[in-house]
Parts: C-alpha cells; sequence; structure tokens
C-alpha cells in the first residue's frame, strides 16, 4: 500500500520544511507563476462568486497559477451544489415547519433521506478534498507560515541587495 500522497512543495515551503529537511523539496519542479487563472464561464453563480472570493486568497500566498484552474473550478462548483442544496433544505424547512425536510415522503408513502441531503453531502466530501489540496482547512493552515507578499523573502531581500550595489558600481570604469 503507497504512503500519504505527497505533498505540493509550495505547502512543504510554506511548512518550513526546507529549514528542517531541505532534502524533502524538489528543486527541479516545475514553477509555474502565482497568478489568478480566468474563471471558467460554465460555473454557477454560486460557484464564481466562490471563485472571486478565494482566487485573491491562494495568489497572495503563492499557492494559485493558471494550471490550478480545473482544480480550483471543481472545488468552486462543488461549493456552489453544496450552497445551493443547503439552502432549498432550509426554504422546505421554512415552508413546512412541522416536517422534516431532511426527509421525503416517495410516491408509495415510504420515507427516505430527501435526495437533497445526498447531494450536499457528497459535494461537502469533494469540498473538503480540494480544501485539503489548496491548504485551506485549519489543520493544514497550522502547518504553513508566509511572509505577508509586500515583505520580500530571504532571497528576494539578498537579490535586491546585490542589484543595489551592481547599480552602485556602473560608475567604476574597465
Amino acid at each position: 500500500m503507497p504512503g500519504p500522497k505527497p505533498k505540493p512543495d509550495e505547502l512543504k515551503l510554506l511548512e518550513g520544511v526546507q529549514n528542517v529537511h531541505p532534502n524533502r523539496i524538489n528543486n527541479s519542479r516545475p514553477k509555474p507563476e502565482a497568478t489568478i487563472p480566468t474563471c471558467p464561464p460554465h460555473l454557477t453563480k454560486m460557484a464564481k462568486a466562490e471563485w472571486k472570493r478565494i482566487c485573491p486568497e491562494l495568489e497572495s500566498l503563492g499557492l494559485l497559477t493558471k494550471l490550478d484552474r480545473a482544480a480550483l473550478a471543481a472545488y468552486c462548483q462543488a461549493y456552489g451544489r453544496w450552497a445551493q442544496a443547503e439552502k432549498k433544505l432550509v426554504d422546505l424547512g421554512n415552508m413546512a415547519p412541522d416536517k422534516m425536510a431532511y426527509l421525503y415522503k416517495t410516491t408509495n408513502g415510504n420515507l427516505i433521506i430527501n435526495p437533497l441531503l445526498s447531494v450536499a453531502n457528497k459535494a461537502m466530501e469533494q469540498m473538503h478534498k480540494f480544501l485539503t489540496e489548496f491548504g485551506m482547512t485549519p489543520s493544514s493552515r497550522t502547518r504553513i507560515s508566509v511572509n505577508p507578499k509586500d515583505e520580500p523573502d530571504e532571497f528576494e531581500k539578498m537579490m535586491q541587495d546585490i542589484e543595489s550595489d551592481m547599480k552602485g558600481r556602473t560608475d567604476v570604469k574597465h
């Protein structure tokens, strides 16, 4: 049986793994630019709202690239499906408070679990999988530390120092 699913290096870096186990970072991995991909037009209204809400947060952490478009779209669509099913269940409960919205009476008179509850639960499971992939659950966030986007990291600071030294030396004749 294989071990746990590999964690993306970006999450490992945010967790500080490179300080403890530098050999666990794949330095030859593809490093696409952190950017917000275009929102797919087929998403529902609620899914598009979630896209607009979550993209800036993920991009600011460097966890979102154009390559993540499909995974993020799947998360947002699952979110939209979950929110819509939950809203319908609430509406059903408000229309008939004496009846349980979670149960549904078939044409034979049998009580079954409302199919909307199954839709909501399945969408919630799908959302959770994507949330952990992007480091958006409370437990996955406890292992992440980030530098605010405005503050350069150590490497960027070093490069800025070198660039400023090089600019200062342009007056030197060879």
